[in-house]
């Protein structure tokens, strides 16, 4: 290294330790603008990467430093630890593995790989080098939690809670291990012991949202204006929280505003865009689509029909795969689906931007948002110029990188569009896409096989156990009342949920017996089983969303209450688009005359599932095809914009009828 080099590297060190970062990254850059295989530079830049909290270039900087000095185990060890924390844990195991098979003593090392094999889901490997780890040193409370977590996985309770009992005797005020105690216990159906647990965790660790929102699953109403409170305000505060969490409590669409923006801001800083000033000029508009969920999964079966109906005379699609290859037949149809397919399940933020970039991809579609797995990180590096917030998020994400949020008229009227930071797509019909080729099992069983009694009228309700709200089963309960012989048939998410349910039902005058749990069924035969039902009955502030569209689908009525929020007008957007208006509903006293209006009156009831039947194949929200050809005007409308140069703004697609095309039934 030359003289001048060398104490340049050294100036960039005297920034580091004074904290001046930006001054050390700087002249990092300079010197490997000269001499860009400059080891000892490449590596202090990363680590300056780190600090700066640019992880995505500090993996790519660790990358470099490693091919220079392949043998050399910390450099390797420190691009794990990156890739960990950028979310890429697959790589981040084999990294971890090639750092001890050089150095079979790494202690930190083997702690690391243990973790990123519980993350990757290798729950079996993972309990072999917890076991290591604890017979090297027993005292450590987070080797019994984490294997403790890889045990429950495979359902092996007795012994996970063994294991996190373990760790709370060594460590009596770790709230994770509380955390994680209540979820065994709650799986297992102790419901009682699981809210204490859940309780303990959150008396320890107040900031611990996590564990308020456990104890919300449980159905357990103890404290539970209070719990929803803090909520809000960790929500509000905390730019760690994930703003998912608040869509089935809060019937505020400011409150969504304001934790999305809180959130993005705090994680996810917007960069400079990485797509040309110019626009790009293609023969077809080039479309990504982002997202976790391209395996079996509610979001997938709705939008894989959309996917095979794109016109490709007009439109280039790729997709684009942020989580594991599940190998299902639903991820087979839709890789079918795209023109090109990308598994990036493996590829940091940045080498995912630059690979959209590289692309020149026009419009980014997130269809995670602020749901598992997602990759925000992805689009606050602005790979697109045009990037839209669709279908897997109900609300909001309030980042100053998502251009457009598609909806439609029901979900967000003209008078909510302040609510949202993204420009309002609104689709003429619905903004839910659904595919017409859901497969119904001819096999219907008997009320006796789905536990039903065999007389009586059924309602249903079939979404998440956390959306039934106090307030809502207070109503469903009255409803009840009124309609002798009647049942409530939900969904069971755990057992401890349903025994919380059916006490709340016994506190509230209704025989325990009168609720029925349904467990999960293949979709073919859970669309069948609607068919036992008479009724489904909708929550509020988040609605039945594909549980909505299932159940129409599969012939049976939904009654929905509309709210503020997205999350709280999908039904009566379904609603809307399959044209029985008739069943949305903007009160709850009218939600609770009409619930029993149509029990008490088999023939009111009647016509309601005979228009329905009509309607299921006449009316737009089964269209698939119309639906594509709706969608696609959004997307040149958005196009268009960019090319011409203008800024986002509020769009309305005109609906297809009134543009004078025939559309077809599926």
């Amino acid at each position: 290294m030359k003289k001048n080099q060398l104490r340049l590297l050294q100036t960039a060190i005297e920034h580091q330790r004074a904290g001046r970062i930006a001054d050390a990254i700087k002249i990092c850059r300079r010197i490997l603008a000269d001499t860009p295989n400059n080891f000892d530079c490449v590596y202090l830049l990363a680590i300056l990467y780190v600090q700066e909290g640019n992880l995505g270039s500090a993996v790519a900087m660790f990358r470099r430093a490693s091919d220079l000095r392949p043998s050399l185990v910390e450099v390797l060890y420190n691009l794990a630890v990156a890739l960990g924390r950028i979310g890429n844990h697959e790589e981040a195991t084999n990294r971890y593995r090639q750092v001890l098979q050089a150095e079979p003593g790494h202690v930190n090392a083997r702690n690391n790989y243990a973790a990123s094999l519980l993350k990757t889901e290798q729950y079996a490997d993972a309990i072999a080098q917890y076991n290591e780890l604890i017979v090297a040193n027993p005292n450590v409370a987070e080797a019994y939690v984490n294997r403790g977590i890889a045990l429950q996985n495979l359902k092996r309770f007795d012994e996970a809670l063994a294991d996190y009992n373990r760790a709370i005797t060594l460590k009596p005020h770790y709230a994770e291990a509380y955390l994680n105690r209540g979820n065994v216990l709650k799986w297992v159906g102790r419901a009682d012991e699981a809210y204490t647990s859940y309780d303990k965790a959150v008396m320890l660790r107040p900031d611990l949202a996590e564990a308020y929102n456990a104890r919300m699953s449980l159905s357990d109403w103890r404290n539970f204006n209070s719990t929803r409170a803090e909520l809000m305000t960790l929500a509000k505060r905390d730019p760690t929280e994930f703003p998912f969490a608040i869509l089935a409590i809060s019937s505020f669409p400011q409150d969504q505003l304001e934790c999305g923006r809180t959130y993005c801001r705090g994680r996810f800083p917007a960069a400079a865009p990485m797509y040309p000033t110019k626009p790009y000029r293609h023969d077809r508009i080039r479309v990504g689509y982002v997202s976790a969920d391209i395996r079996e999964h509610p979001v997938a079966q709705l939008v894989v029909g959309m996917f095979e109906c794109h016109d490709r005379s007009r439109f280039d699609v790729t997709g684009i795969s942020i989580f594991y290859d599940d190998r299902s037949a639903l991820r087979e149809r839709l890789k079918g689906a795209f023109e090109h397919f990308v598994d990036a399940s493996t590829l940091s933020d940045d080498e995912l931007a630059a690979r959209i970039r590289q692309a020149e991809i026009d419009i980014l579609v997130d269809m995670n948002g602020f749901t598992h797995y997602s990759r925000t990180g992805v689009f606050a590096r602005r790979p697109a110029p045009v990037q839209v917030n669709y279908l897997g998020y109900p609300g909001t994400m309030g980042a100053e990188f998502i251009d457009y949020i598609i909806a439609d008229r029901t979900i967000i009227p003209p008078s909510h569009r302040a609510y949202y930071a993204e420009k309002v797509v609104s689709m003429p019909d619905t903004y839910q896409s659904n595919d017409g080729k859901r497969v119904i099992s001819d096999k219907v069983p008997t009320r006796a096989e789905a536990g039903l009694p065999e007389a009586g009228f059924v309602f249903c309700c079939f979404n998440h156990n956390y959306k039934i709200l106090p307030n809502v089963f207070d109503c469903w309960m009255r409803i009840l009342g009124h309609v002798q012989g009647s049942v409530l048939w939900l969904y069971e998410d755990n057992i401890s949920a349903a025994a919380n349910l059916k006490k709340e039902a016994a506190a509230r005058g209704i025989e325990t017996g009168r609720l029925i749990f349904a467990k999960r069924l293949p979709l073919p035969e859970h669309l069948a089983r609607h068919r036992l039902a008479d009724l489904l009955l909708d929550t509020l502030p988040y609605n039945a969303h594909t549980t909505g569209s299932d159940a129409l689908w599969a012939g049976l009525p939904v009654l929905t209450q509309m709210g503020d929020t997205f999350a709280g007008r999908v039904a009566a957007s379904l609603l809307n688009a399959i044209r029985m208006p008739e069943l949305i509903t903007h009160t709850q006293d009218d939600y609770e005359k009409k619930a029993v209006a149509l029990a008490n009156n088999p023939a009111m009831l009647a016509a309601v599932k005979t228009k329905l039947a009509q309607n299921r194949l006449t009316t737009p929200l089964f269209d698939t095809q119309a639906y594509t050809r709706n969608f696609e005007s959004a997307l040149e409308a958005m196009h268009k914009r960019h090319q011409a140069g203008l800024p986002p703004d509020h769009i309305d697609v005109p609906s297809l009828a009134k543009s004078g095309e025939v559309t077809r039934s599926p």
